[in-house]
């Protein structure tokens, strides 16, 4: 049947009124995938805004309302909007899914821009060097070569007067005396290491007669005059150098005379000069005066340069009877031994002159028949003669002795020993 001319203008206008909403539906839609594929391109997925949901919200609300309005006429159109307003919808997997993946992407944004800027390069910021290490390091170094130096002149000092070579024969000649030896050894090393000082060395032997004090003054004598000119050693014996008759002031002026001598010299040649002065306790109150002066440590630094050994009997008393009552011990070779005798004839020294309070007080104790036996058998050597051990004994019988448990010491020490073997 053919349709009526007036139903056609009616129908136009009605398609009409129903592509206009239509046509803006497809451009939304073209812009969504417009949208969709340059975010997908760029990697750089974003929450979507409250509003561009809201807005999309409404979009969806309004196509559904059109729908409905128009009824059966946008029949042929309901697939096509259906499947036009699934790109409407939210699909909750996909956009968890891509909230998740930017929110990691944010946290290890900001974590980078934390640690590593944009705009610099990932590495750790350089350390500045300071100046002052270096100095430090610089400081370290001299004073070590400071005193690697110092030891090595240490080692030449000691080394020039040879006094490893005087300690073997100062053990080997001298008896019963092993702790004194030690002591004096200790004390010159420590002195002769360098050549500055700030006070002389004095060192005084003290103890009983023929207990060895003589002997040790004599072998530093010879040994000190083997490595050094006979001009730096001078041995003072009171009863020579200043015997009775003479007056105390002819015997000061002689003995500073020598002694201011020597020092000079010696400075001169960098050399340290050895004193033995022997009998001290023979001496006059003028000449221990005269002797005090030169031990003073504000003086010239020549008079600090040198070394005094002083031997005497004063104290050998106190020592007999300290030995006698610690006989059974094995104090007497030890160094506490040394010390307690110390701190019982230092006050007995000091109260004769006060010039033993700037000496280094060292005592001999009494020696044993063993010790006696020896001293026979080295003097014998020493005259070329060479006797049985039991002629020795027999001789070493006829001395006096302090008998105390099963030990015995002698009253005079090797004193006589000289005079017995003369009379073989």
């Amino acid at each position: 049947e053919e349709v009526p001319d007036t139903e056609v203008p009616g129908a136009s206008r009605k398609m009409s009124s129903i592509s206009s909403p239509l046509r803006a539906i497809i451009r939304l839609r073209r812009r969504y995938r417009v949208q969709k594929k340059s975010r997908l391109h760029l990697e750089l997925p974003r929450e979507k805004p409250s509003e561009l949901v809201h807005t999309r919200l409404l979009q969806r609300q309004l196509s559904l309302n059109r729908t409905s309005l128009y009824g059966s006429s946008m029949s042929f159109f309901n697939q096509t909007s259906f499947e036009t307003s699934q790109y409407f919808t939210f699909d909750t997997s996909v956009e968890q899914s891509a909230m998740k993946k930017s929110r990691r992407k944010k946290n290890r944004r900001k974590s980078r821009i934390v640690l590593y800027p944009d705009k610099t390069k990932r590495y750790l910021p350089t350390e500045e060097k300071s100046k002052a290490k270096r100095c430090l390091l610089l400081l370290i170094v001299i004073i070590f070569f400071q005193i690697l130096n110092a030891i090595e002149n240490l080692d030449d000092n000691l080394q020039k007067y040879d006094l490893d070579g005087l300690e073997k024969t100062m053990h080997r000649e001298v008896f019963g005396q092993k702790v004194a030896v030690e002591s004096i050894m200790e004390l010159l090393k420590d002195y002769l290491a360098t050549h500055i000082h700030n006070k002389p060395l004095v060192i005084s032997l003290n103890g009983p007669t023929g207990v060895g004090k003589s002997h040790v003054g004599w072998l530093l004598a010879k040994h000190f005059r083997s490595v050094m000119d006979n001009d730096f050693v001078l041995q003072y014996f009171v009863m020579h150098h200043c015997p009775n008759g003479v007056a105390p002031l002819t015997c000061e002026i002689d003995l500073s005379k020598k002694i201011s001598d020597m020092v000079t010299r010696a400075e001169i040649e960098e050399k340290i000069p050895l004193f033995i002065l022997d009998e001290v306790e023979l001496m006059s109150p003028v000449l221990l005066d005269t002797l005090s002066r030169f031990f003073e440590p504000n003086q010239t630094n020549e008079f600090l340069n040198a070394i005094y050994i002083l031997i005497s009997n004063i104290g050998g008393g106190e020592i007999t009877k300290f030995v006698i009552q610690n006989a059974s011990a094995e104090l007497l070779h030890q160094q506490k031994g040394a010390e307690e005798l110390l701190n019982i004839i230092q006050p007995v020294l000091i109260d004769v002159h006060p010039l033993w309070k700037s000496a280094d007080i060292i005592p001999f104790i009494l020696l044993e028949k063993t010790h006696v036996i020896n001293c026979f058998l080295e003097e014998m050597r020493g005259e070329g003669l060479y006797p049985e051990q039991k002629h020795v004994e027999n001789l070493a019988s006829q001395l006096s002795y302090y008998t105390t448990g099963d030990k015995q010491y002698s009253r005079m020490g090797c004193k006589q020993v000289v005079a017995k073997v003369n009379l073989l």
